[in-house]
């Protein structure tokens, strides 16, 4: 903040009001990290299971490596339909059981701490963050869209969700299982492997053009397009904590709302309750006003004293900890119980895997 935007502020009420935090701030430092570390999970698992897909389609020829099941995190809508199976019938699907516990646990996130998910763990949104960062860096600046083309972008991606929750809800529990244990549904993880290896021209020039859109506009496909944000989005309409605003200590800088990669008015709300909050922090770190932005349960203004035992800020290091103790709980449950893995022999999977590319989906 300049001078100028000082002028109308008493100098005795600045110097307790405003804060220069240059360096105090820690919560990107430590988002960042959580972020890098897992990618560097995802990237260890993607190799472990490229290997296993090429023994298998060596037929045992090479480094045997055994099947990474923490790769099924990458299959969002088998973890739906295997989520609405274990909920109707009790009883943990047998095939892509991961899947079910990582869409869980990334539920679960959602709920407790906002779309965290998508701004400290996803890979993708990892990967969008940069893009727009590199793109601000080579183009000079991101572009924004105005409200009225905007707001209604931001609706496909719900559009594309409810497509897929349509479907997927007009399924039985019969159907579902009938679904997982064809070829397709065996090797679905394979199919999304086999479709970046052998990708063609159409869908080469697609991501490009998304890569470029992404450079362009702040997270172009966790804004418009990701339907697996849309549905944490929801969830996270129900979570306890958000973003605050303390008004007699915001100094209306406006650096907060500039700083939101969602572009959200937060310097016009006293709390986001808005879906596309990811609590990624920005606009706390960017905020130079001595606690006015808090990611919180409560008000830091309690009305009554006897209210204050109620506030809970929830600091970058808690919410690291917390994100990363829900990932490893549930893991570490699922394989204490048996239900991590997918109940197939190896000789089945060296069967399929070979013939992966042969293997259409049943509705096709």
């Amino acid at each position: 903040m300049d001078m100028q935007e000082n002028a109308e502020i008493p100098a005795g009420d600045l110097k307790k009001r405003l804060v220069r935090r240059l360096g105090s701030d820690n919560s990107q430092r430590i988002r960042r990290i959580v972020q890098w570390l897992f990618v560097a999970v995802n990237g260890w698992l993607g190799i472990q299971f490229l290997l296993w897909v090429r023994y298998c389609e060596s037929g045992g020829v090479g480094l045997n490596v055994p099947r990474p099941a923490g790769a099924e995190g990458w299959l969002p809508i088998a973890g739906l339909m295997n989520t609405k199976y274990f909920l109707l019938t009790g009883r943990v699907p047998a095939i892509h059981p991961a899947a079910m516990v990582l869409f869980i646990a990334f539920l679960l996130m959602s709920v407790l701490l906002k779309k965290a998910f998508c701004s400290w763990l996803c890979p993708v949104g990892t990967l969008s963050e940069h893009l727009w960062k590199i793109g601000r860096q080579v183009f000079g600046r991101n572009l924004h869209l105005p409200k009225w083309v905007d707001i209604p972008l931001r609706g496909l991606k719900y559009v594309l969700l409810s497509f897929f929750v349509f479907v997927i809800g007009a399924m039985s529990t019969e159907a579902i299982h009938d679904f997982m244990s064809t070829p397709y549904g065996l090797v679905a993880d394979v199919k999304m492997l086999n479709f970046f290896r052998d990708i063609g021209q159409t869908a080469a020039i697609v991501i490009a053009l998304l890569i470029l859109l992404s450079m362009l506009l702040k997270n172009f496909w966790c804004r418009y397009l990701c339907p697996y944000g849309a549905l944490l989005g929801i969830a996270s309409f129900f979570s306890p904590v958000k973003i605050r605003r303390d008004t007699e200590a915001c100094i209306d800088c406006g650096k907060c709302a500039r700083a939101c990669p969602s572009s959200l008015p937060v310097d016009q709300l006293v709390q986001i309750r808005s879906v596309e909050c990811t609590a990624c922090m920005a606009c706390v770190a960017a905020c130079p006003a001595q606690d006015a932005l808090q990611f919180s349960l409560v008000p830091r203004n309690a009305a009554t004293p006897s209210d204050r035992w109620r506030r809970r800020i929830v600091r970058p290091k808690a919410m690291a900890a917390v994100l990363t103790l829900i990932f490893i709980s549930l893991v570490v449950a699922a394989k204490a119980t048996g239900h991590w893995q997918s109940n197939l022999p190896r000789e089945i999977y060296m069967v399929l895997v070979s013939h992966a590319k042969d293997a259409t989906h049943p509705g096709m």
